[in-house]
């Protein structure tokens, strides 16, 4: 999942409601709609934000230290941010796995808490949504046209309809966390994210985060990463999430995420996910494969 890049490349204009493709609208959200034509499993995905996804077809299975999530075709998963997630997506019967999922801009989550007149405890984890009636689908689907028609929805109006989304999800005692802890992973991530294609080097990261080249050694092996491996798995991530939304050539999607040769992208994926790029949209045989790596 995850899924939660920075998708400024991709205008809401570009795709109707119902296309492919990761659309964002500042202050109001981000979303995509997800495809895959094979059984594909993914691991040690990071989702930094509150989602929720919604599965048109197929079924879904989410797995992290805290517990074990499944749906079907038809039902809905919220999960909340900064989560780390294995996950399996499944074709359904027909051969098909189609989900859409929708991201809320921080500030939309903020003033829904203000304005609440009383908070449940926020969301540990993920929790599953099923019996979904049509109100809710109805309301889901208008929280999506906010983000996708930028050019007849007012950013008010489209900021109220996320916040009637977190109503809906209240009243099923979910409510997600608009505070943040960051990990200095997270901020790294995001701050890639902003351009994924650019040559980040020690010293350029360093003198963003207003920090020595040494501290910021030293607080990653705190965590555990590297700057490095940082880099390449929110390349990867990328990738992944464009190869399930967006029709793109991966020889485009190896550009778009920082790599000029779409063979060494093939690799660098490989290693990450276990299966190459082309599985995801079903260039392989039908079946469940990788060993490693969370899906959007």
């Amino acid at each position: 999942m995850t899924e939660t890049r920075d998708t400024s490349s991709v205008r809401p204009d570009d795709h109707d409601q119902h296309g492919q493709g990761i659309l964002a609208r500042p202050g109001v959200g981000v979303t995509a709609r997800v495809v895959q034509r094979s059984d594909l499993r993914f691991s040690r995905i990071v989702n930094d934000r509150p989602a929720l996804i919604l599965l048109r077809h197929g079924s879904k299975m989410l797995q992290s230290a805290g517990g074990l999530w499944s749906i079907r075709g038809g039902a809905a998963i919220a999960i909340a941010g900064g989560q780390t997630f294995d996950v399996t997506n499944r074709l359904s019967d027909r051969g098909l796995y189609e989900a859409r999922w929708l991201i809320w801009d921080p500030a939309v989550i903020e003033g829904f808490e203000r304005g609440a007149a009383a908070l449940t405890p926020p969301l540990a984890g993920a929790a599953v949504l099923d019996r979904l009636d049509a109100d809710f689908i109805s309301a889901f689907d208008r929280a999506i046209a906010a983000i996708t028609d930028a050019r007849h929805i007012p950013a008010d109006v489209a900021a109220h309809r996320m916040a009637e989304m977190l109503l809906w999800l209240a009243h099923r005692g979910i409510r997600f966390s608009a505070g943040e802890d960051l990990t200095l992973a997270v901020k790294l991530r995001r701050l890639f994210e902003t351009d994924l294609a650019a040559s980040w080097t020690a010293a350029i990261v360093a003198k963003r985060l207003a920090m020595s080249e040494a501290t910021l050694r030293r607080r990653l092996a705190a965590e555990g990463t590297t700057l490095g491996d940082l880099l390449t798995d929110a390349r990867m991530s990328s990738a992944m999430v464009l190869l399930q939304s967006t029709d793109y050539a991966v020889n485009r999607i190896a550009l778009e995420v920082g790599y000029e040769s779409a063979s060494r992208f093939a690799i660098r994926f490989r290693e990450r996910f276990g299966f190459p790029p082309t599985a995801i949209r079903g260039h392989a045989r039908d079946r469940l494969v990788g060993d490693r790596a969370v899906a959007q």
